[in-house]
């Protein structure tokens, strides 16, 4: 059993190789899969139960026929079992409320009853089996559920739902214990000030404290129970060393890069019990210290911290940062980030880890990260503009004081490390639903022009907009109370100075709602069509148009092929671009003139989580010349093989949109091993590519090498051990390919059309 076949710098001992082993082992035995309730969910975000993703066994509220495996992209291990004391949950068996400190108790409950997993030849340690809404009630009312119906109607929908970027230099700096100290002087503070809903919070947040300082220090029991049993020198000495970590833990701050590492993985694993989705910062900047400190103790080598680091990943590739700048905007990159790359390198795998680029970027760091991203060639590490990250924090309303600390964050998205609650990922604007009752409008009011036809068009983006609006409103008026992010917030600034959780108005400083808009590639190519062929040769009518849309272009092919043969975006054609612009820019404008009632403005993602896989035959055909059962485009890249001019051609599409008035965009390339001519350095071509695209604009680069048939050969027997350790950058997320269901695999292997730059 081996991993992908990479060229490595850094080769794993026979205790690392053992780490690497089990993690493809529990890839091959289905215990890290991870579905989505439905295709409506991958759609709109939303399908009507508060549920999202759930696990291949244990006990779900959604309907399992229905769900769809998106492939190993998950944090817990599964053991094939419900959460066994359900029943047992103190909101069952005393009664259930929408308050946080009813939640606190089922919270505290579960995770005293989640066991303590220590595995041979481990230093980092912790799993976890079940997440909270397994066993926890967790549904809006019926007001909100009505409201998502409505939006969806409309082509819109969201759950908020972890996805914010909580600053773990908190926690780092104060341990649980400190974190305890200053709940309990809140508590003190607010009980004086007669501030009882303050008090409540915080009683919770003491509950959750303690109970996870109980988890932490149940590691150390079971690693002293285990030297029991044990005759290995080495790993004896594991043993005692796990113990003395986490007994320091349970009750201190870390005080080496051990346990700092250990007390980051642990802070995730309490997180990712109760939720799904958050980033967890720079990681660079929060461990160079530690790193620092023992080196100049000699309590660590390099290569021991290395092993740490990779650790953490093999545990789960969390969604992470490197580089970037400091607050002076000085070049972040440091000892501690070059470490962490050489971690990834010894390790490999599923990661999620982004390089922040900027153009002061030590210059040979770069180089390397585009050596890790072409020799071991499944997307790691995703590249990111950092000073796009920061110019659209500073332009959607940041301060400076804060923007300088933003961090990539998961998929497409960044956040404000701990200052932000940014409600990210996980909202969806269908665009295509406001192009299609468009054209049923112009239809029945006989428009003629095209400025009628883009007026009518505009006014129902807006209509979906407001529907959305309305929606989320009445989420918010909801969400502290149905499901508080109550260890999230321990390391948000400002929320346990409030008494309020990250998720309730005011807690935190940015409270922005971002949504992903789907299909601006399929909408912008139907736009362009309608007026060529419509309104300016007026070759057809909108109502024939709409007749054969009905039909799925049956006995139309003709038609279809005029539709599809139209210029598409993603070809320099000055033309269709400047109407991508324009359909870009005009959602863009509709969600920025809104607020919610957090105060915040409505920011547009170019992106889609895996919806444009399922979106097609749920919409029906489109103006662009595409079949129903055809995928919709994948976020802002040109639909699957429209770009037929090469890479450059596109980036110069893709890079005439400003990135910076957007939350996210990535640029996804997928190119086949003989794209590159013999005797060229792969390395050297994509940084050159890659720094060409981000002085453009760009703003993210998602990037697999990958051979066509294998892929193929892999989608028709995804049993076969050689297939099992091919690792793919789906969209943001990793997966091993053979996870995927097989319309993920076989969308995957048709956007791969580049042959030449």
């Amino acid at each position: 059993m081996k991993e992908q076949e990479v060229e490595k710098k850094f080769i794993p001992d026979g205790r690392m190789q053992a780490l690497i082993d089990r993690r493809l082992q529990l890839v091959i035995d289905k215990k890290r899969d991870i579905y989505c309730d439905n295709a409506e969910f991958l759609v709109y975000h939303w399908s009507g139960e508060a549920a999202t993703f759930s696990p291949a066994t244990g006990e779900h509220a959604c309907d399992t026929n229905l769900r769809i495996g998106i492939g190993d992209h998950n944090a817990r291990v599964d053991i094939g079992t419900s959460f066994p004391k359900a029943e047992e949950m103190p909101s069952r068996k005393e009664g259930f409320d929408y308050t946080p400190l009813n939640w606190a108790k089922d919270y505290a409950f579960f995770i005293d009853n989640s066991p303590a997993e220590v595995h041979e030849n481990e230093l980092i340690v912790g799993e976890f089996h079940w997440q909270l809404d397994e066993a926890r009630f967790f549904q809006y009312p019926d007001e909100q559920r009505n409201a998502g119906f409505e939006a969806r109607e409309l082509g819109a929908g969201g759950i908020s739902f972890t996805h914010t970027c909580p600053d773990l230099s908190i926690g780092l700096n104060l341990g649980w214990n400190g974190l305890l100290i200053k709940v309990r002087e809140k508590i003190a503070k607010f009980e004086k000030e007669g501030k009882a809903e303050q008090v409540e919070y915080l009683r919770g947040s003491e509950i959750i404290a303690l109970s996870i300082q109980r988890f932490i220090k149940r590691h150390a029991e079971k690693a002293r129970r285990k030297l029991a049993d044990e005759n290995d020198s080495e790993q004896i000495n594991h043993y005692l060393t796990i113990a003395e970590v986490c007994d320091n833990l349970a009750c201190h701050a870390p005080r080496t890069l051990h346990e700092a590492v250990q007390w980051i993985w642990f802070f995730q694993v309490a997180e990712r019990m109760h939720g799904h989705g958050n980033g967890y910062g720079r990681t660079d900047q929060l461990l160079h210290q530690f790193y620092m400190k023992d080196m100049t103790e000699g309590k660590i080598t390099r290569q021991l911290a290395r092993e740490l680091i990779g650790e953490m990943y093999i545990k789960y590739g969390s969604y992470t940062a490197l580089g970037g700048r400091l607050k002076d905007l000085s070049d972040a990159t440091n000892e501690m980030s070059w470490v962490c790359l050489e971690a990834y390198d010894l390790v490999g795998g599923i990661n999620h880890m982004g390089v922040m680029w900027h153009e002061d970027m030590n210059k040979e760091f770069f180089q390397y990260t585009c050596d890790i991203l072409t020799r071991h060639g499944c997307g790691v590490p995703i590249l990111v503009n950092y000073d796009i990250l920061k110019a659209s924090e500073v332009r959607s309303g940041y301060s400076e004081e804060d923007a300088w600390n933003v961090a990539y964050s998961g998929c497409q998205w960044y956040c404000g490390v701990g200052t932000e609650y940014n409600d990210q990922d996980v909202n969806s604007l269908v665009l295509l639903k406001p192009m299609q009752r468009a054209i049923d409008l112009a239809i029945n009011s006989n428009t003629s022009t095209f400025e009628e036809f883009w007026d009518l068009y505009c006014h129902e983006v807006d209509r979906t907009a407001d529907a959305l609006v309305e929606f989320k409103d009445i989420t918010y008026d909801w969400q502290s109370k149905v499901w508080p992010e109550m260890v999230t917030s321990f390391c948000m600034h400002d929320c346990i100075e409030k008494g309020k959780d990250c998720t309730d108005k005011g807690a935190v400083r940015y409270n922005f709602t971002s949504v992903n808009v789907l299909g601006v590639p399929n909408v912008a190519d139907s736009m362009y069509a309608i007026k060529e062929l419509v309104f300016d040769k007026k070759k057809y009518s909108l109502a024939g148009l709409q007749a054969a849309l009905e039909t799925d272009w049956e006995g139309k092919e003709i038609m279809r092929q005029h539709f599809l043969n139209a210029p598409k975006f993603g070809n320099n054609i000055e033309s269709v671009d400047n109407m991508t612009v324009m359909v870009s820019e005009q959602v863009r404008e509709v969600l920025e003139g809104k607020r919610n009632n957090k105060g915040f403005c409505y920011r547009p993602s170019l992106f889609q989580y895996m919806g444009h896989t399922y979106a097609g035959p749920m919409l029906g055909a489109t103006p662009d010349g595409r079949l129903a059962k055809e995928p919709l485009a994948h976020g802002m890249n040109p639909m699957h093989g429209r770009n037929k001019n090469g890479i450059a051609a596109t980036v110069k599409s893709f890079t005439k949109l400003s990135f910076e008035k957007y939350q996210g965009g990535s640029f996804q390339i997928e190119l086949t091993p003989d794209f590159f001519k013999t005797g060229v350095e792969k390395e050297k071509m994509m940084e050159a590519f890659a720094i060409t695209f981000f002085k453009k604009g760009g703003v993210q680069i998602n990037f697999n090498l990958v051979d066509l048939k294998v892929l193929e050969e892999a989608m028709n027997d995804n049993d076969n051990p050689l297939y099992h350790d091919i690792n793919v950058k789906v969209t943001g997320y990793s997966s091993h390919f053979v996870t995927m269901d097989k319309r993920f695999q076989k969308e995957f292997i048709e956007r791969v059309n580049y042959t030449s730059i």
